[in-house]
């Protein structure tokens, strides 16, 4: 509100008064349901698999492990009920564990086998590793490591690299053991890119055990990384279905008996029966009428709004049924739908309510719904993540908490967690003092030896009284008599590391753009940009060290005894300085692992006491958004607020166990939507997806095939008739919404909405064993190039692929194309095209004159390809082979063969010039030389200086 005219008008004397103190912040209670959470998990159990620590240990990784540690895995049961929630949750547990540990226990397998391998396509080897400092972020001791990438034989383009990602677990051992018998983990605790763009590059880690923590800079490591699988995106849900285990134990698993014992019959919410009044009307149509109906027995009959009678069905059931499954058909409208189930939610919540909780599978499709949650209701925050939107990304969480008061939480653990992390970090700078970068031109004081009762006194006097000969009074060089006393067996501690040049030669690229923003968004959080870690920076070094063998420590322990030091040997001496500063460091790693130990528990409590803080925060809030992942990272926080609702957006796409982890105690109502004809979730281990195990089956997709009640989206809005077509196998009867009716022509193509070119040029495989086919590429980009000359704008034209290695084969293609320079040209696979569309799209499909065709023969797949396209769909590839290859593409090339409503496939691409009207056919690559859009009558036209343009037909 502005201030009035005259408010600055004083009164009273008022201008004489001092300024008045800010207000003091209000005191709450704090909520202990946080800590109970945390301390519930941390519970012993008798069970094995609730034992195991959330980060994978050095036996796990190296096959060392007793015979108990090796499980046999349940698989998913897609067929029938489970036994019992114990076995449901321990089940889906060691999968994913094995999907999250399987990769990186097979890489350092290879690498024992033969330790000179060089980088492959499952794994990366990192050699000359040594550690350059520790940062002390609130997350825990976190260490600076730099390396050499010499193993992988090219340059990588860390931009787009999947490379040692933020939450990536490696594997690490001193070089000179080589996996033999150590095996340290650690996970990438950040990769800020201004950090492995240079030479040689730099991490930070966190050991996953604080007796693993490390700190000598002169220890050279090797360090693996598997190429496939990302641990963070496992590790949370692995711990929420640890917790679950102990609630359903107490009969606190919400739904159990649908999700777990399968019983058809879903009942209503007990919130719902206990008030069935709501008013729906003014949430569907807000100009008009409020009033309440009761929802369980007076529900319309006929849909009101924009809604039509399946979507109106499916309303129905999300609001009264306990647990809602809504199948939502390519352009059906479920997110609509969604929306619409939420704002009536909204709208009907009682003062005191907790807040919705609504999840996405991806960032990208949470932040498309909260935006339209949005334009109703602004009392929403968003958790974890970052948001590409501005809109959304001010009600983060951190948003949110930097712009509103924050009341003071009476009996947080908050305050000392932080008095003790600063206590934490002032012990180990101190500790860690002599190997600073700031004391690297220094040798080690004989008094830091003497300290830790590696020399007498009587040895240190020694040194001093024989060094006085050697050091002058005025020498301005270190004072050190241990300088003296090695005199030339000194020698400098240097790392070489070679620049890695491999002329033009890149690393394989692993990410496409949609996916690299996806990645970046999963790996923000609420607080801070984990790339760049937060907190004091020590930079270690240890600039000498004593000339000898490695075969003189045994003599060296010896040499110790000698009260005289200067008796000792000139050529023995470098060997006893290097003994002391190794007993030295065991020394001061066994105290800094100590003080890790203490700091890791305070970083709990830390958390603890930010929780609490949040929590108070969020209660005020309506609704809460996040990832499927944050289902299970922020458990403990949203399990704090007793949410009684959670809708969840996309979930078919993700596995069971991410699903399963928001069943909070409190829960009464849970809204599945999506479609699992779809994408599926993703495994890392391809022998974990499909028979016998079935990990990438979601609990939707087995709710929905085990008989539980669901409902289905029938009318789409999305594809011309033609198109929509090409789902009936897939989908039986899908009915088109009249706006599909009036899409235009695409220009260019006459009457063809939708055409397979069919070819038999022969496939090719890249370095990565991805498919490609150039020639196929070639025809594709002439098209493209048709198309947009005859008027089709770039970004109304997307090019899908089932193969990574063809679309770096047309985008390189694109790259090279001199009219599109300075235009982005949407080249994408089918897997990162999920819930998009464009205008048109090309397919192309790359597989020929193979009996198998690989990724084409998932079904679920080819559903996303066939159904992205709005007004023109266009097919490459080879029809035969497919069509013999499979039963869905036997329909689909059938379909088109046929002549409802004309043949649309065939040898040769039928093109029109809009000029003339005139059909062109098109067969090779070689034919768009000399096409320019249009046909091949003269172009005719008068040009300027009044002469006839004498080039064939051109747009």
């Amino acid at each position: 509100m502005k201030p009035s005219s005259n408010s600055s008008i004083p009164s009273d004397g008022s201008h004489h008064k001092q300024p008045r103190k800010p207000a003091a912040r209000p005191v709450v209670p704090v909520n202990q349901d946080v800590r109970a959470y945390f301390a519930e998990a941390a519970l012993d159990d008798s069970q094995p698999w609730l034992l195991n620590p959330e980060i994978p240990t050095p036996d796990e990784l190296m096959g060392t492990g007793s015979e108990t540690e090796f499980v046999d895995l349940l698989p998913n049961r897609i067929v029938g009920p489970w036994s019992s929630k114990d076995e449901y949750l321990k089940a889906h547990y060691e999968l994913l564990r094995e999907d999250a540990v399987a990769p990186l226990r097979d890489a350092v397998a290879y690498f024992r086998e033969d330790p000179d391998i060089q980088d492959m396509n499952i794994v990366s080897i990192y050699e000359k590793v040594h550690i350059v400092g520790i940062t002390f972020a609130q997350q825990g001791v976190a260490t600076r490591i730099q390396f050499s990438t010499i193993r992988s034989g090219k340059n990588i383009v860390w931009e787009y690299s999947k490379r040692l990602r933020t939450g990536t677990i490696v594997a690490l051992s001193p070089a000179d053991d080589s996996f033999r018998n150590k095996c340290v983990v650690a996970v990438v605790a950040a990769r800020p890119l201004n950090g492995v763009k240079q030479h040689p590059p730099e991490i930070d880690i966190y050991f996953a055990r604080s007796i693993d923590a490390e700190f000598d800079p002169h220890q050279e490591w090797v360090m693996i990384e598997a190429r496939d699988g990302y641990f963070e995106s496992m590790r949370h849900t692995m711990t929420a279905l640890q917790k679950m285990s102990r609630e359903s134990s107490s009969d606190r698993f919400p739904l159990a008996e649908q999700i777990c014992l399968l019983h058809p019959n879903t009942d209503t919410p007990e919130y719902v029966k206990a008030d069935p009044l709501m008013d729906i009307q003014s949430a569907i149509c807000p100009s008009g009428e409020e009033g309440k109906i009761n929802i369980l027995e007076s529900w319309p009959r006929y849909p009101t709004g924009d809604l039509d009678v399946t979507q109106w069905r499916a309303l129905e059931q999300m609001l009264t049924k306990s647990l809602a499954v809504i199948q939502g058909p390519p352009g059906t409208g479920k997110t609509f739908v969604s929306v619409i189930a939420l704002r009536i939610l909204l709208s009907n919540m009682n003062p005191g309510d907790p807040p919705i909780v609504v999840a996405s599978q991806t960032n990208h499709a949470l932040d498309q719904l909260l935006r339209h949650i949005s334009r109703f209701e602004r009392d929403y925050i968003r958790l974890g993540g970052r948001s590409s939107n501005p809109e959304i990304r001010k009600r983060t969480l951190f948003e949110v908490r930097q712009n509103e008061p924050i009341a003071a939480i009476q009996g947080s653990v908050l305050g000392q967690a932080q008095r003790r992390y600063n206590q934490y970090h002032h012990t180990i700078a101190d500790l860690m003092q002599n190997f600073s970068a700031e004391n690297d031109d220094a040798l080690l004081p004989p008094e830091l030896f003497a300290k830790y009762g590696l020399l007498t006194a009587t040895q240190c006097d020694s040194l001093a009284k024989g060094a006085k000969g050697w050091i002058r009074p005025n020498d301005e060089e270190d004072d050190n008599p241990l300088l003296a006393w090695l005199g030339e067996h000194v020698v400098p501690f240097e790392v070489h590391y070679s620049t890695e040049t491999f002329g033009f030669e890149e690393d394989e690229i692993d990410l496409e753009y949609e996916q690299l923003k996806e990645l970046e968004a999963e790996q923000g959080n609420e607080e801070e940009d984990r790339e760049l870690l937060k907190g004091p920076f020590i930079c270690l070094r240890e600039r000498f060290c004593g000339q000898s063998t490695s075969a003189a420590e045994e003599a060296s322990r010896k040499y110790l005894k000698e009260p005289d030091l200067w008796k000792v040997p000139v050529k023995a001496r470098g060997g006893v300085y290097n003994t002391l500063r190794k007993l030295l460091k065991d020394k001061i790693r066994s105290k800094f692992q100590s003080l890790v130990t203490l700091n890791t528990n305070n970083c709990k409590d830390l958390r603890i006491g930010k929780w609490e803080r949040d929590n108070h925060l969020l209660q005020d809030a309506k609704l809460i958004g996040m990832t499927t992942t944050g289902l299970s990272k922020y458990r403990a926080l949203v399990s704090s607020l007793k949410p009684k609702i959670v809708l969840i957006e996309e979930a078919a796409e993700a596995i069971e166990a991410p699903i399963a982890a928001a069943c909070f105690d409190s829960l009464q109502h849970m809204i599945l939507v999506g479609d699992h004809q779809q994408l599926r979730g993703s495994c890392s281990v391809q022998d974990l997806q499909g028979e016998p195990f079935f990990l990438d089956i979601s609990m939707f997709e087995r709710l929905v095939n085990n008989g539980i009640q669901y409902e289905t989206l029938r009318r789409q809005r999305r594809m011309a008739p033609e198109i929509r077509r090409l789902l009936e196998p897939i989908y039986g009867e899908l009915h088109d919404h009249p706006s599909v009716l009036e899409r235009p022509r695409v220009p260019g193509m006459g009457g063809f909405r939708s055409y397979f070119f069919s070819h038999n040029w022969p496939e090719s495989n890249d370095s990565l064993s991805s498919k490609y086919n150039e020639k196929e590429a070639e025809m594709i980009v002439g098209f493209f190039m048709h198309l947009v000359l005859n008027g089709v704008a770039v970004k109304d034209i997307t090019v899908l692929t089932f193969y990574n290695g063809q679309r770096k084969k047309l985008l390189k293609l694109f790259k090279g194309n001199s009219y599109l320079q300075g235009q982005y040209v949407n080249v994408v696979t089918v897997d990162s095209f999920q819930g998009e569309e464009n205008e048109i799209v090309i397919l192309s499909l790359v597989r020929s004159g193979r009996p198998t065709i690989g990724f084409l023969s998932i079904e679920n797949r080819v559903c996303v390809a066939l159904s992205r396209a709005r007004t023109g769909f266009y097919m490459f590839g080879d029809s035969t082979a497919l069509a013999d290859a499979g039963s869905l593409w036997w329909q689909v090339v059938t379909l088109m063969g046929g002549k409802n409503p004309k043949r649309r496939l065939g040898f040769y691409l039928p093109l029109t010039c809009t000029k003339h009207e005139n059909v062109i056919y098109k067969k090779d690559p070689s034919e768009w030389d000399t096409a320019y859009g249009g046909c091949d009558l003269p172009c005719n036209e008068r040009l300027g200086c009044g002469h006839r343009c004498s080039l064939p037909c051109h747009r």
